[in-house]
């Protein structure tokens, strides 16, 4: 990603915070992105202890890892705290989840304490992925999963398109392609990461049927160098007038490109790549007691 990108996190919050009353009503996509992700965790053979679902929002996600892994502790984490409030509808006395406000780059959980760490449609928010995957590892035992899903840059192409010809101002977030994130996943030391990219086309009777759905979403832009002030209508009316030319088969096309991707947690001591391209090694004191000669 470009240096000159910043992801507005408060933004992020503000937004997916009042989402939380309407997401379900337009997470189909959400949906079929962890159909995805639940074919990749059949690679996971073992019974997990703990499990967590970073980005949980409403807590669909949350409650079907719950349903898989009965045994573990489940743990929906978000951001917005109105997300997690809204998640109790999908919680159980049965199959009951725990619920933690936090930031995916600064998870309140201890090194190595994690067996699997999934993540639907919410990597997309964070800018620094080097940072994002160096929590993960932390964060991840020894041979413990990551899955996770995300979207690429073809994502609302169109729309992009449409608003490139109204002006030159930033109104679709930037996303990360496959092999910056795999770059970044090998990089923070990740095993075996393997990546995948499917692209999904929804259609829509109009342009404003799209963007209802992005706001009802909360998936609105997230640029730091956005404008702030109100958009002018002949702005508006001119990425419409855009949009309007794409029609296909008399419908409005969007595109989403979903990477889905999973990864295995290093051994203790393996190295990862720092800033400056020099590989750094870790291990834990208790591991070096008694190395020393005398």
């Amino acid at each position: 990603m470009s240096d000159d990108f910043r992801v507005d996190r408060a933004q992020v919050r503000r937004r997916f915070g009042r989402a939380a009353a309407t997401y379900e009503q337009h997470d189909a996509l959400q949906q079929e992105a962890q159909k995805l992700l639940a074919e990749r965790l059949d690679f996971y053979l073992e019974e997990p202890g703990r499990v967590l679902d970073v980005g949980a929002g409403t807590g669909r996600g949350t409650a079907l890892l719950k349903k898989r892994y009965a045994k573990a502790q489940v743990i929906a984490v978000d951001i917005a705290l109105p997300m997690l409030r809204a998640s109790k509808r999908h919680m159980s006395w049965l199959k009951p989840f725990s619920r933690v406000c936090a930031d995916a780059t600064a998870l309140p959980f201890a090194d190595h304490s994690v067996d699997v760490l999934h993540s639907n449609l919410c990597f997309q928010w964070v800018e620094d992925p080097r940072a994002l995957f160096g929590e993960c590892v932390r964060v991840l035992k020894p041979g413990g999963m990551l899955v996770f899903s995300t979207f690429g840059p073809d994502t609302l192409k169109e729309l992009r398109a449409a608003w490139a010809q109204a002006d030159q101002q930033p109104h679709v977030s930037r996303f990360l392609d496959m092999h910056d994130l795999g770059d970044a996943m090998i990089a923070s030391g990740l095993r075996d990461p393997v990546l995948d990219v499917d692209r999904f086309t929804l259609t829509y009777s109009e342009p404003r049927m799209l963007l209802k759905e992005l706001q009802g979403l909360g998936a609105t832009n997230a640029d730091a160098t956005r404008e702030r002030g109100l958009l002018g209508r002949q702005h508006y009316t001119r990425m419409l007038q855009a949009y309007e030319t794409m029609r296909v088969n008399g419908r409005i096309p969007a595109t989403w490109e979903v990477i889905t991707a999973h990864a295995w947690g290093p051994p203790p001591g393996q190295s990862r790549r720092g800033a400056d391209g020099g590989e750094i090694a870790s291990f834990s004191v208790d591991a070096l007691r008694g190395s020393r000669r005398r």
